[in-house]
């Protein structure tokens, strides 16, 4: 194919997607001064027009939102776990038929390419890791050390929070450390009961999710056009009052306003080009989705933030003579070191009593139970590392309908009260780096674009598996030490990794480029121009949600990266 080679497609630097850390780059990039291409691969989605199904009730949408045939057979990995290409979301999830994978092992990999990538449906919990998450590794003999420790990153923790909007609850534990809180959102009177016995019992913390909502948005929310949260509860639509973080709400509206990003879309990175005179990459080859044209853009610098998969099989698949097996590869460990964090498994009850309590909205928020395992003197003998647990209490509503028995008059007027109240938490526990789960391109088969397919091949071990028995029994003793009634666990039996939709660990970080892909400012050993700084840069993966980590990340190697620029070290 003809490759238009056009000069003037120049730019300072090249952002490499546009979700969570492509739009933190570029906005911390461009605000800086920095002329900045952005590169989409999905279609464009534009923040409040475009969210089609963001104000529709059930009955308003065309299957009721429900799971269709024709949904189950195009987005089958996306529909996995809980259906999540229903109605609602159909038109936002990656069609895998046209996007197909391989799987040497089972991989749930949930991908959403579109402006904004799964920033505009995720679940929103941001909590900074704890000192011990960095040190872990360290001290434990656990794949490789982190370069960096807590404190490294805790200024740019607090940067990213007052940009993004975190309500929580102040609680003063190294567990968990406190952010920059907006007020946090109320617990029911259930939840406050279940906090008491908790600590009365058996001595564990529990307190409000720590979530990108914003409850009272500051001058830096305000100036985006973002609002208070409605407590709608259906944020994974998109939300056009921009109560909750996204990049679409948030970064790079930001980046926008400064006049000096680009973004286009439909646009699929094959290869970072990579100079032989230069030893630095000196731009991407792209596809054009539509029209399968090839073009070349050109930069100083490149930051690659596709999401911890697509990320590592670019620089998979950018070849040179001096990167035989791809760029940055000479430790041999792109694409391996998968991670991710456990999911599917926790337990359910109901709850006697606080009838005359209920709930105003729908809060888009849950309780959070700080990690306890292996802390101290609560030491696991089958398992490394922890847990913690996300959930709550709530009254069933006029839906319980779905599942019982009853017609006529009587049996609608029932389901226009309040239901019984329950309660129900789920626990995500920390996988550990393991070289031998991994992903690599297939050296035959392609996509309709001529690109490598991604192959998957990793799985759970006996210390993931150790750990979900612990969590699903753990939360059983918690329910019923809370006396909550018809206690019930569960722990889904076909669980793959990408389950959590945490993926990272690809391109990891170290001190040693022996043993690693980039250093402690997510630049790549092997070619200084290039930054990693999406799931793919991290050396372990705590038991917490990773985004809010991915972004300070971010903001800490666009700052390094535009001083080593200015100083024309790079």
């Amino acid at each position: 194919m003809e490759i238009l080679k056009n000069k003037s497609n120049k730019f300072d630097a090249i952002v490499i997607g546009s979700g969570m850390t492509g739009g933190i780059a570029a906005k911390e990039l461009t605000e800086k001064g920095l002329k900045v291409l952005v590169i989409e691969r999905g279609r464009e989605v534009k923040h409040v027009e475009d969210y089609d199904t963001a104000i529709k009730a059930p009955w308003e949408l065309p299957h009721r939102d429900k799971l269709t045939l024709r949904s189950a057979e195009e987005r089958w990995a996306n529909n996995r776990f809980n259906n999540m290409a229903k109605d609602d979301l159909e038109n936002f999830l990656t069609n895998d038929k046209e996007n197909p994978y391989l799987e040497k092992r089972p991989f749930d990999w949930i991908r959403a390419y579109h402006t904004g990538g799964k920033s505009m449906h995720w679940g929103r919990q941001s909590y900074r890791w704890n000192e011990n998450d960095f040190e872990a590794n360290a001290k434990e003999g656990v794949g490789i050390d982190w370069p960096i420790r807590y404190a490294d990153l805790a200024p740019w923790y607090t940067y990213v929070e007052k940009f993004v909007g975190i309500s929580g609850q102040k609680e003063n534990w190294d567990v968990l450390p406190d952010s920059h809180f907006l007020p946090p959102m109320p617990m029911n009177a259930p939840e406050r009961f279940f906090k008491e016995k908790m600590m009365e019992k058996l001595g564990r913390k529990v307190t409000i999710g720590r979530i990108a909502n914003l409850t009272k948005p500051e001058p830096q929310h305000l100036s985006l056009g973002r609002s208070s949260c409605q407590y709608r509860n259906k944020c994974a639509r998109g939300c056009p009052f921009g109560g909750y973080y996204s990049s679409l709400a948030g970064a790079l509206p930001a980046a926008a306003k400064t006049g000096n990003m680009t973004i286009i879309h439909n646009s699929i990175v094959k290869e970072i080009i990579f100079d032989d005179r230069s030893q630095k990459a000196s731009g991407v080859r792209i596809i054009n989705s539509v029209t399968s044209e090839v073009t070349e853009y050109f930069a100083k610098i490149i930051f690659l933030n596709a999401g911890a998969m697509n990320t590592a099989a670019v620089l998979l698949n950018s070849i040179s003579n001096r990167f035989p097996t791809g760029l940055g590869n000479d430790s041999d460990q792109v694409g391996r070191n998968i991670m991710d964090h456990q999911l599917g498994v926790g337990a359910n009850a109901t709850i006697d009593g606080f009838l005359d309590d209920y709930v105003v909205g729908s809060r888009p928020n849950a309780l959070y139970i700080p990690r306890f395992r292996n802390l101290g003197s609560d030491k696991a003998k089958n398992f490394m590392r922890g847990y913690g647990y996300q959930g709550g209490a709530s009254r069933k509503g006029w839906n319980r309908g779905n599942g019982m028995q009853g017609f006529g008059a009587d049996f609608k007027d029932e389901l226009t009260q309040p239901g019984e109240w329950t309660f129900g938490f789920g626990g995500f526990g920390e996988i550990l780096p393991d070289p031998n789960n991994r992903m690599f391109l297939d050296p035959v088969k392609k996509d309709k674009w001529g690109i490598p397919l991604i192959v998957f091949d990793a799985s759970f071990n006996d210390n993931d598996l150790a750990m979900r028995k612990d969590i699903m029994e753990n939360a059983m003793e918690m329910l019923d030490a809370a006396g909550f009634k018809q206690v019930t666990g569960y722990n889904r039996k076909e669980v793959h990794i990408g389950l959590g939709i945490h993926e990272m660990g690809t391109a990891r970080m170290g001190n040693d480029p022996k043993t690693s892909v980039i250093n402690k400012f997510n630049q790549m050993h092997a070619c200084n121009n290039v930054f990693v700084t999406d799931g793919a840069a991290m050396t372990s993966a705590s038991c917490v949600n990773p985004s809010l980590t991915y972004m300070a990340l971010t903001a800490r190697a666009a700052d390094y990266a535009f001083k080593k620029l200015k100083n024309k070290e790079i």
